[in-house]
C-alpha cells in the first residue's frame, strides 16, 4: 500500500503525476502492487475522476479499455446503481446464496479484534485499523470470509468496514459487499488459500485453514445451513492473534478503534450562526467537495464548511478521517459548522443565497439547505438502468475508442451542464 496519505490538493496531484498503468495493469491485484493510493482523494472530491484520468492520460496516453480506465468506470457504475435505486443500496438488490434471515446479524468478536487465527484476515483487520486503507483485494477477501464462511450478513461487514475506511464511500463499499455476497451479482466471490499465496506477502498466507482447500469445497460451505456451521463451534477457544508486522504498529490490545458520531472540539469547528451569514452570498464545502474552489465565485462569497450532524449520527467516522477530512476543509475555510439540518436550515434562511454540489451522502437534507449544482460526470450519463458492470459499461463507453475521446465526450457535457436546482 501507499504510505499514509497527505490530505492536500499537492499529494493529490503528487499521486496522479505517480500512476503507471501500465504497471497498474500488470500488478494492481498484488498487494504490493502498483496501484494508485488515489481512493481518498477522490472519495473526498480533493481531485475529480476527470482530473485523475486527464493527468495520466496526459503523461501515459490510454485506450478506453485499458484497466485503469475501467476501475475509474466502477466508480460511475456504484454512482449510476445509487441514483436509481436510492437508500436500496443498503438492502439486498435481489437474493443471495442462502436468505437474508439465514446470516447473522453481529459481527464476531475475533473478527473484530483480529484473532481469528486465519492470518489472511488478521493481517486485513490490522491494516484496516492501523491505516484506515485496504487493498481491494484484501477487501473482497474479508468481505468473502465474513458473509460466506463465517455466514454474516453482508449489511453488517460492510456498515462496520466503512466505519474505519479513510476512503469509505456508501456506493463503492456497499455494493461490493453485494457483488461479494452475490446479491448484487450472479455468483458469490469465493478465495481459498492459494490465491491469498499468489497475490499477498508471506504474512498475509495462510495454509492449514478453513480457506485452505478447494473452490468447490468453498461453494458448499457458503451453501450450508447455518446450524451445519461445526467447523466453528459456539464453544470454540479463541485463537490466539498472529504476530503483526513491525511495519503496522497495533491498537492496544488490538481494541477495535472507536467511531465518532460528533468531531472533536481541538478540530476547531464552530456552531452554525445565523448572524454570520444574514445578508450574505454563501458557499458550502462538505466532505466530498474538498477540491478547489469554483473559478466563478464572487470574491465576497461567504465560504462555509459544513459537516452534517444528522449523517454522521448514523455513519460515524474514525479519528483519522475525521482529521483528514478537516485538515483539508480548514485549508479552503477557517469557518467550519458541525450542525443538524433543521438547525442549519435556520441559520441559513437569512442569507442572500446558499450554494454547493451535490452529494448522493447528504441527498436527504443537503437540496433544503441549499441550491445543488451537480457535478459534471466522467462518463456521461447511462439512462438505462444496469444493475451489472458490464451491462452500464457497454453503454458508457459505446463509441469511445481512446481516453482522450472520452475526456473530450465530458468537456462537452460539462458545457452543457445545466445546474440543479
Amino acid at each position: 500500500m501507499p504510505d499514509d496519505p497527505a490530505p492536500t490538493l499537492a499529494a493529490a496531484q503528487a499521486r496522479i503525476a505517480a500512476v503507471r498503468p501500465a504497471a497498474y495493469a500488470r500488478t494492481r491485484n498484488a498487494l504490493d502492487g502498483a496501484v494508485s493510493g488515489l481512493s481518498p482523494y477522490l472519495t473526498h472530491g480533493l481531485v475529480s475522476q476527470a482530473e485523475v484520468l486527464a493527468g495520466v492520460n496526459a503523461r501515459h496516453p490510454l485506450e478506453m479499455q485499458h484497466r485503469f480506465v475501467a476501475e475509474l468506470g466502477w466508480r460511475s457504475f456504484f454512482r449510476h446503481v445509487w441514483q436509481r435505486r436510492g437508500d436500496g443500496i443498503l438492502r439486498s438488490l435481489h437474493g443471495g446464496v442462502l436468505p437474508d434471515d439465514a446470516y447473522g446479524d453481529e459481527l464476531p468478536a475475533d473478527i473484530r479484534l483480529a484473532c481469528t487465527g486465519v492470518p489472511v484476515i488478521d493481517q486485513a483487520v490490522r491494516t484496516l485499523y492501523a491505516t484506515g486503507l485496504l487493498h481491494n483485494h484484501a477487501r473482497l477477501w474479508l468481505a468473502s470470509y465474513v458473509v460466506h464462511v463465517r455466514q454474516v450478513h453482508w449489511r453488517v461487514g460492510a456498515d462496520w468496514l466503512y466505519g474505519h475506511l479513510l476512503d469509505g464511500d456508501l456506493a463503492s463499499n456497499h455494493l461490493s459487499w453485494q457483488w461479494v455476497a452475490a446479491t448484487g451479482s450472479r455468483k458469490p466471490y469465493l478465495f481459498n488459500a492459494e490465491n491469498v499465496a499468489r497475490f499477498a506477502p508471506a504474512a498475509w498466507h495462510s495454509p492449514g485453514t478453513v480457506i485452505d482447500t478447494s473452490y468447490d469445497a468453498l461453494a458448499q460451505l457458503a451453501r450450508r445451513a447455518p446450524q451445519q456451521a461445526a467447523w466453528w463451534p459456539a464453544t470454540a477457544p479463541t485463537p490466539a492473534p498472529a504476530p503483526a508486522p513491525a511495519a503496522l504498529p497495533l491498537p492496544s490490545a488490538l481494541a477495535e478503534p472507536p467511531l465518532f458520531e460528533t468531531p472533536s472540539r481541538a478540530l476547531g469547528l464552530s456552531p452554525a450562526s445565523a448572524a454570520t451569514v444574514r445578508g450574505r452570498d454563501v458557499w458550502l464545502v462538505h466532505p466530498w467537495n474538498l477540491g478547489a474552489l469554483p473559478a466563478g465565485l464572487p470574491h465576497d462569497t461567504l465560504v462555509i464548511g459544513l459537516y452534517l450532524a444528522d449523517f454522521h449520527q448514523a455513519w460515524p467516522w474514525s479519528e483519522r478521517r475525521w482529521r483528514f477530512v478537516n485538515h483539508r476543509m480548514a485549508e479552503i475555510t477557517p469557518l467550519r459548522w458541525h450542525a443538524g439540518a433543521a438547525t442549519l436550515r435556520s441559520a441559513l434562511a437569512g442569507a442572500r443565497s446558499v450554494r454547493s454540489v451535490a452529494e448522493p451522502h447528504l441527498a436527504a437534507s443537503l437540496p433544503r439547505l441549499a441550491r445543488c449544482e451537480a457535478p459534471a460526470p466522467l462518463f456521461a450519463p447511462v439512462e438505462t438502468a444496469c444493475d451489472s458492470f458490464s451491462a452500464w459499461w457497454a453503454r458508457a463507453s459505446r463509441g469511445l475508442a481512446t481516453a482522450s475521446e472520452l475526456l473530450a465526450a465530458r468537456e462537452a457535457l460539462a458545457a452543457r451542464k445545466v445546474p440543479a436546482g
